[in-house]
This record gives structure tokens, C-alpha cells and sequence, in this order.
């Protein structure tokens, strides 16, 4: 027993703390200080509730800690099944916030069932992916896959939270390419979402990117049905973004897509822009060191909205300045880079799966939370993992983190002929 606990990774306990640790800086930062006289109770209750959660998850690492192998491989499926109805549940009777219908309250507790749904998604995905016999990936075992991880994605869009359920669909490339596809059907794969946003920046390079993209599909394969195949996804993808901008969509959320493209532009700066615009402005205030904890203008006037759940790294990158913001993004590359390790180290496909897929949904949430920071994308509420505020975030992301370390303490009982 003593040994299997020396295999507990050492790294990736310490980044996560840190990680969480700055994430209650900035969480006090932003609803403390001066900054508290523009809220009501309820935001500057976050820090403590968040101390609250981050209690909640060291015992439940403890907990996972002390599981053996078989009881993830076992739970994976039931699992998934609970999220399922319990996303059903929230549908339904859930309490609406922000728009969505994604909360179910637990006496005084709030539980967003959407980030749990993700730890049951991603395990039952790598329970299947590792019973399969034989090893190979066929179409038909990739739409299975397809299907296990769309059907909570689903029930999440009519919940109407939409960021949360695009995580769910940027993970279908990432669990594939790990099951094993062809790389070739995965880049095809990914094309869309490609030129989807070029059709928003820019139809010019939208259309530049599908003629580049087929022909580089066309001369790697050899095969002109894989070139048509690649102008019929990266080019019908276009066709429906613009069908959508200029038919479908109304205007308010015509504008909130385009926003992000100008967002001090008149049209936008004053409504649907504000917050990147603010966010923007705090950001380039911070200069290399950051103005000093809670001394932030733009955070300790409240004039970024949401600054301790979506644009927490607003606050980081004025108070911490550029030198706070990579210390930030080194820490997340220390955690994924060590993760991935540890999955390749466990040389199971339940294990890889795993660490894999809680890389993707990391590397998926840092990447669209910057990029709303930093007016790269559209604002479409998707927290900083470990950082923002939210419990059932924390807890989600906690949990995946815990189970890749257990898993990874114990990879010698994984068996080479199964389980």
C-alpha cells in the first residue's frame, strides 16, 4: 500500500493547488476591496463559498485516492446514466440562472448538473473505448461514440447553455483521435469548426481556407473523393453560418456573435460589447508586474462584469499584469503536459482515455475563456477552470484530476488482456 502511494504524482497535486489558490486571489480581489460597493450580497459571498467547494473536492481527491481501478471501470456507465437523468431532471424542474435551466439546489447547496455530466461522459466514453474487441476503430464504434457524448450535449443546448455543451462537442475529435481514427477523418472533422470562425472574421478567408484546406486534403490522400468531401464540410459550413447570420438569427444575437470581431465599434460598445471592451481595458492597464492586488481600476470599479466567473483572467492580467498572466499559463501547460504523462505512463486505454479527455476539456475551456478575456471569440460563458468561481466547476474538474491520479497510483493493476 505504502508504495502505491509513492506513485502519487507529486506535480500535478502542487499545480493544481496553486492553480485553485490563485483563483481565490481573484475571486476575493474581485468581489472585496472597493469593488464590493457595486454588488449585492450574492457575489461577495463567492469567495467563501468557493473556499467551501475547494473543501469539498480535497476530500473527494482523498476519496478517489483510496478507490481501486475496477470501481471507475464498474461506475462508468451507471454513472453516465445518473448525469443523464439528472440533466433530464434539471430540464424540467431545475432552477433557471443566467439564462440557463442548468441548476438543481440541494438544500442550500446549488449544483450545476451540466459539469457533472462531464466526469460521467468521459468515463463511460473510456469504459467503452476499452472493452472493445478487437482494438480497431470502424465507423460504426465512432458514431457510438459520437452518441454517448451528443446525448448529454443535447439535453444541455434545451437547457440553454449552449458554452457549456459546445465543450461536450470539441471533445468528439479529441476522444476520437484517441480511440484511435484515421488522422485524415479527424482533421476533416475538425475543418468546420475552422471555417465557421473564418466565416465570421472573414468570408474573404473563409473561402481562401476551403480552397488551401481541400487541396491540401486532396494531395495528402491522393483521393479526390477525400478533397470533395473536405469542400462539402469546410464550405457547406460557411453556407450555414452565413445562412444564419443573415436569416435565422435575430439581431441581438447577430450581434453578440459579431462582437467579438470589433468590440468597441459604436454598434457594440455600449450593449452587446461591454464586457470584452472592459475587459480589454483591464487587461492593458496591467503592463508587465499588474497595478497590485486589489488595486486594480478597472476591477475595483466594477466595471467588468462577471469578473469572478468568466472574466476572472481580466482581473489577473490588471493586477498581475503580463508577468501574473503567463505565470497563469504555465501553470495550466505544467498541469496538461504532466496529465498526459501520467495516462501514457498507465499504457491502459481506460487510463489514457481518461487523462486525454480531461486534457482536451481543460485545454477546450482555457482557450475559450482567454479568448472572451481577450475579445478572440464570442462571450459565450465558459469559466477558467480552477480559477473562476463555481462550485460545480471546481468539483467537475477536481474530480477528473483525482481520477487520472488514482488511476495512475494503481496503473500496475491494469492487466494487458483487459480487466
Amino acid at each position: 500500500m505504502r508504495t502505491r502511494y509513492r506513485n502519487l504524482d507529486p506535480v500535478s497535486l502542487i499545480t493544481w493547488i496553486a492553480l485553485v489558490l490563485i483563483g481565490l486571489l481573484a475571486i476575493y480581489s474581485a468581489t472585496h476591496g472597493p469593488a464590493s460597493d457595486f454588488y449585492e450580497s450574492s457575489p461577495r459571498q463567492n469567495f467563501t463559498n468557493q473556499i467551501t467547494w475547494f473543501g469539498i473536492c480535497i476530500g473527494g481527491l482523498i476519496l478517489a485516492l483510496l478507490l481501486p481501478i475496477r470501481f471507475f471501470q464498474t461506475a462508468a456507465f451507471p454513472l453516465y446514466g445518473l448525469t443523464i437523468v439528472l440533466l433530464l431532471v434539471a430540464l424540467f424542474f431545475g432552477r433557471e440562472i443566467n439564462g440557463a435551466k442548468s441548476w438543481l439546489y440541494i438544500g442550500p447547496m446549488s449544483l450545476q448538473v451540466s459539469e457533472i455530466a462531464k466526469v460521467g461522459t468521459i468515463l463511460a466514453v473510456a469504459q467503452l473505448v476499452g472493452m472493445r474487441r478487437p482494438k480497431t476503430m470502424d465507423l460504426r464504434f465512432a458514431m457510438i461514440i459520437v452518441g454517448i457524448i451528443m446525448l448529454p450535449a443535447v439535453l444541455i443546448v434545451a437547457q440553454n447553455d449552449t458554452g457549456t455543451a459546445l465543450v461536450f462537442f470539441g471533445l468528439i475529435p479529441i476522444v476520437l483521435y484517441w480511440s484511435g481514427i484515421e488522422a485524415n477523418l479527424l482533421m476533416v472533422m475538425i475543418s468546420p469548426a475552422i471555417a465557421g470562425y473564418f466565416a465570421i472574421v472573414s468570408m474573404p478567408m473563409a473561402i481562401i481556407f476551403v480552397v488551401v484546406f481541400s487541396g491540401f486534403m486532396w494531395w495528402k490522400t491522393r483521393e479526390a473523393r477525400m478533397g470533395v468531401i473536405s469542400v462539402l464540410f469546410t464550405g457547406g459550413t460557411i453556407a450555414v453560418a452565413n445562412l444564419a447570420l443573415t436569416t435565422i438569427l435575430s439581431d441581438y444575437q447577430v450581434q453578440r456573435i459579431l462582437s467579438f470581431t470589433d468590440p468597441g465599434a459604436e454598434q457594440f460598445r455600449r450593449g452587446v460589447g461591454y464586457h470584452q471592451v472592459n475587459s480589454m481595458a483591464a487587461i492593458g492597464s496591467g503592463g508587465f508586474g499588474g497595478k497590485g492586488f486589489l488595486e486594480g481600476t478597472q476591477t475595483q470599479g466594477g466595471y467588468v462584469l462577471e469578473q469572478s466567473t468568466d472574466f476572472v483572467f481580466s482581473v489577473i492580467g490588471e493586477e498581475w499584469g503580463f508577468l501574473g498572466s503567463m505565470i497563469v499559463l504555465v501553470l495550466f501547460a505544467i498541469l496538461l503536459i504532466r496529465m498526459l504523462q501520467l495516462g501514457a505512463n498507465m499504457k491502459h486505454p481506460f487510463g489514457v482515455l481518461i487523462a486525454s479527455s480531461a486534457v482536451g476539456m481543460y485545454l477546450i475551456h482555457i482557450f475559450i475563456n482567454i479568448g472572451m478575456a481577450t475579445s478572440l471569440l464570442p462571450v459565450i460563458g465558459i469559466p477558467l477552470p480552477f480559477i473562476s468561481y463555481g462550485g460545480s466547476a471546481l468539483l467537475a474538474n477536481s474530480a477528473l484530476l483525482a481520477i487520472v491520479l488514482s488511476l495512475h497510483m494503481r496503473r500496475d493493476d491494469f492487466s494487458i488482456y483487459g480487466y
